[in-house]
C-alpha cells in the first residue's frame, strides 16, 4: 500500500486541510493518508481549540485514513523539534513513503536547497557571527542564507509553511530517512491570517469559535485555564524555569521576574519579551512551565505510535504497521499505562480538561478510544 505522511495542528480542521489531502492524492494517486497530529497542546503555545479526538474525526471525516497522535513535549516545541518529532513518527511506522506538507512556495526543490544550506559548514560557521551581535534566531539564520544563496531564497524562511517544510526535509535528511518529501501549493489565507471565501485561516477560525460567533461544544483555551496556570507558574524558582526548553540566553530569567510582576498570561509574555526572544518561544516556554514538564521529560526519539483514529482504509494501514513498525503501536489506553511519556501526555489532558469552557474531569486519557470510522 502506498502510504503518504501529514504533519499537522488541525486546529481547526478546515476546508483548506481538506484541499491539502485532495492534492495530495491527486499527486500521489490512490493512497493511504496517514496524519501526525498534535495532541491536546500546539505550538503557538495554547490549548487545541478542540481535543485531539473531536479533532481526529474531523481529519477522518476530511479525507485523512489514520491519525497518530504527535505528543505534547514534540507538539509545543521549536520548529525543528517539532519537525524531528513528527518525522520520527512516520519513519517509525515503516509503512509511510512519502511525506506531504503545504507551502507558500510550492516547490520542493528550492526548499531542499535551502534545507541543505542550513545543514552546511558555512552556515553554521557564518551563524555565530550573527547570534554574537545579539540579533534574534530567526533572523540571524535568514541571514546567512541570504549571504550564502541570495536574497531571493533567503526570504523564503520568512513563511511559516516553507519554514515547517524545510525543517521536514531537514529532518529526512538527518534520518537518511527513504521518505520523499512532496509540497502542496497553499491556498487561501495566509498562516495567522483573516477572512477568505473558501480557505479562512485555521486562527481566523479559531477566533471566531472562541468568541461565540461559531457555534462548538466545548472549545478550550488557555485564557480559560489561566489562572490554573498562574498558580503553577507562581510557584516555580528560577532553577525551574532554566529547566525549561529553549530558556537559554537569559530568557528563563526574564520570564521568572515577569512571572512575579504579571497578573495575566499576557502581561507574562509582553513582560519577557525583547528583540532577541520571539514571541512563541516565550509563549511554550510559559506552557511547558504551566503543564509541569522539563525539557529531561523530552526524550530523544519517541518511544510508541499512539492512534487517535482510523476508518477502513488506515485499518489496513494500521495491520501493515503493527507487522513493519519499530516502535510500539499503542490501539487501547490500557496499553499506554506504565509507558512514561504516556503517563505525562495523561497529565496533560488532565490539565487541558481545566482549560475548556465547562472543565471537564480527570482521566480521559484512560478512558477514551480512538475513534473509528
Amino acid at each position: 500500500m502506498t502510504a503518504v505522511g501529514i504533519v499537522a495542528e488541525y486546529n481547526p480542521f478546515h476546508a483548506g486541510h481538506a484541499l491539502h489531502i485532495r492534492e495530495t492524492r491527486r499527486q500521489m494517486g490512490d493512497c493511504a493518508v496517514i496524519a501526525v497530529m498534535s495532541g491536546n497542546f500546539v505550538q503557538r503555545g495554547d490549548c487545541a481549540v478542540f481535543d485531539k479526538w473531536t479533532r481526529a474525526r474531523a481529519a477522518l471525516e476530511g479525507g485523512a485514513d489514520l491519525v497518530l497522535e504527535l505528543p505534547t513535549v514534540w507538539a509545543v516545541s521549536s520548529a525543528e523539534s517539532f519537525a524531528r518529532g513528527a518525522v520520527e513518527l512516520l519513519a517509525a511506522t515503516g509503512t509511510v513513503n512519502h511525506l506531504s506538507f503545504g507551502s507558500e512556495q510550492g516547490d520542493v526543490e528550492a526548499l531542499q536547497q535551502v534545507a541543505a544550506c542550513l545543514d552546511s559548514d558555512r552556515y553554521q560557521a557564518g551563524l555565530r557571527r550573527f547570534l554574537d551581535e545579539g540579533m534574534p534566531f530567526a533572523a540571524c539564520r535568514q541571514a546567512v542564507v541570504r549571504e550564502l544563496l541570495g536574497e531571493g531564497t533567503a526570504a523564503l524562511l520568512a513563511q511559516p509553511n516553507n519554514n515547517l517544510g524545510i525543517e521536514y526535509i531537514r529532518a529526512l535528511n538527518g534520518l537518511k530517512s527513504p521518505i520523499r518529501p512532496v509540497t502542496v501549493l497553499r491556498m487561501g489565507a495566509g498562516h495567522d491570517g483573516g477572512e477568505h471565501p473558501a480557505y479562512p485561516s485555521a486562527s481566523f477560525v479559531r477566533e471566531r469559535i472562541l468568541s461565540g460567533a461559531l457555534p462548538a461544544d466545548n472549545p478550550a483555551s488557555l485564557r480559560y485555564g489561566e489562572r490554573g496556570a498562574l498558580a503553577i507558574l507562581r510557584s516555580m524558582d528560577e532553577a525551574g524555569f532554566s529547566a525549561l526548553p529553549d530558556c537559554g540566553e537569559g530568557l528563563s530569567h526574564r520570564i521568572c521576574g515577569a512571572v512575579r510582576r504579571g497578573r495575566t498570561l499576557e502581561e507574562i509574555y509582553d513582560l519577557s519579551k525583547t528583540k532577541r526572544y520571539a514571541h512563541s518561544r516565550i509563549r511554550r516556554a510559559v506552557l511547558w512551565g504551566a503543564l509541569g514538564l522539563k525539557v529531561s521529560d523530552r526524550p530523544d526519539h519517541p518511544t510508541y505510535i499512539r492512534v487517535l483514529g482510523a476508518n477502513g482504509r488506515g485499518r489496513e494501514a494500521l495491520r501493515e504497521m503493527k507487522e513493519k513498525a519499530s516502535l510500539p503501536v499503542i490501539t487501547k489506553p490500557a496499553h499506554g499505562k506504565g509507558i512514561p511519556l504516556l503517563e505525562r501526555e495523561a497529565r496533560c489532558t488532565d490539565f487541558y480538561q481545566l482549560c475548556r469552557r465547562e472543565p471537564g474531569p480527570c482521566g480521559a486519557e484512560w478512558t477514551t478510544n480512538p475513534v473509528m470510522l
